[in-house]
């Protein structure tokens, strides 16, 4: 088997997947990778958006059961972002691969082998597959449901749904920096958010907490962060932005709403923060394995008051650093007993995630939420943002 034959088949699984229709990502590269790497099956799974499950994609609505993120074998592949070799009856093997594109995690692709020497001699070129399906399906998503379908386990209400569309990816790589966020509850979120950007020499970051429920504070946020955006866009500073947004946000409502937004603006070159608190998202950091909160210049909500001056303060990020984000729904809950959550609590649960990757640390920390909540629901959004300052 030359070298000629082995980027032959690998050019052919990628043409195969950039001229599939959009809905038949999983069927073109079912195909290629039966007939060019004699793969006995090939299946796709999706994160769902609660990222506890994976979620098969297949004929809709689901005929197969979802695995587990936490103790499966895919979830292992899911966790680690590396691939892993799953050893089955009668000789076969199964290789499970990160779906992911910059940074943002998808879901995995399985595929069984008739071998184990066939196994070794292909996870990379597999891999590679996998990550270019991962380009293919953020592009697919223009133009069909299929694989926003397959990431649901239950039904979205209307407010989650305008939330995750507005959403930017739960999780970032680059090489000074990796980020990770996640919402709960994840299917019937109502104003919180998050958003970020990145060019060649900054990284912006948003971290929102909303007014009120349901649609009108999912109709709130969408105002607040197309505001931002659109003042972003436009190349203006960081305390311009919140100005834009802020008067966008009053003209509508006159006050009677308003959005808590923490904004911060990286310089990836030296790790220098502008910062702008507009409200409640609160900052945390953990250095040299202390965490403390940090303590910013609270200023105005935007909307609550018409043509507020906003001013950016400085901040330093230095490599190794992580810094974790939470709206009011993290350090506000109550335990059955009334206690509510604090900084004490957050302060060990970022403690205790110091090990995991910057896209697991958010899942982790609203699990110990969820504990420390008890049985009871919550009734107000949670979000936690991670960011691990690597620095150049």
């Amino acid at each position: 088997m030359g070298v000629p034959f082995l980027v032959n088949r690998f050019v052919a699984a990628e043409r195969a997947l950039r001229t599939a229709a959009p809905h038949e990502l999983l069927d073109a590269v079912r195909r290629v990778l039966t007939e060019r790497y004699a793969a006995r099956s090939v299946e796709l799974f999706m994160a769902d958006y609660g990222l506890t499950v994976l979620q098969p994609v297949s004929v809709l609505p689901h005929t197969t059961d979802p695995v587990s993120v936490h103790d499966s074998a895919e979830g292992r592949a899911f966790g680690a972002q590396q691939p892993h070799v799953e050893s089955l009856r009668d000789g076969l093997v199964r290789l499970h691969l990160p779906v992911t594109v910059r940074g943002d995690r998808l879901g995995v692709l399985s595929v069984t082998l008739l071998d184990r020497d066939r196994a070794d001699g292909t996870v990379a070129e597999l891999a590679d597959v996998a990550q270019v399906l991962a380009h293919e399906v953020v592009v697919a998503e223009r133009e069909t449901d299929v694989y926003m379908q397959a990431r649901r386990r239950d039904r979205l209400t209307l407010a989650a749904e305008m939330q995750w569309q507005l959403l930017p990816g739960r999780s970032g790589a680059r090489p000074e920096y990796r980020l990770g966020a996640q919402l709960e509850p994840a299917y019937a979120i109502f104003g919180d958010n998050f958003d970020w950007s990145a060019t060649a020499d900054h990284l912006m970051l948003y971290v929102t907490n909303g007014m009120g429920e349901g649609i009108e504070a999912s109709l709130l946020t969408n105002l607040a962060i197309s505001a931002l955006r659109n003042a972003r866009r436009a190349g203006l500073a960081l305390a311009d932005q919140a100005a834009l947004a802020d008067q966008a946000v009053y003209a509508h409502y006159r006050g009677r709403r308003y959005l808590s937004v923490l904004m911060l603006d990286f310089e990836l070159a030296t790790g220098r923060v502008s910062v702008v608190d507009a409200g409640s998202p609160r900052m945390l950091c953990l250095r040299d394995g202390v965490v403390e909160r940090v303590e910013l210049e609270a200023q105005l909500p935007l909307g609550m008051f018409e043509d507020t001056d906003y001013v950016c303060q400085e901040l330093h990020a230095e490599p190794g650093d992580r810094l974790v984000f939470v709206s009011d729904g993290v350090y506000g809950v109550a335990s059955p007993k009334g206690e509510a959550y604090g900084d004490a609590a957050l302060g060990r649960a970022v403690q205790a995630t110091r090990l995991l990757p910057a896209a697991e640390v958010p899942r982790a920390v609203l699990r110990e939420l969820k504990g420390h909540r008890g049985q009871s629901s919550s009734d107000d959004d949670a979000l936690v943002v991670c960011l691990d300052w690597l620095g150049r």
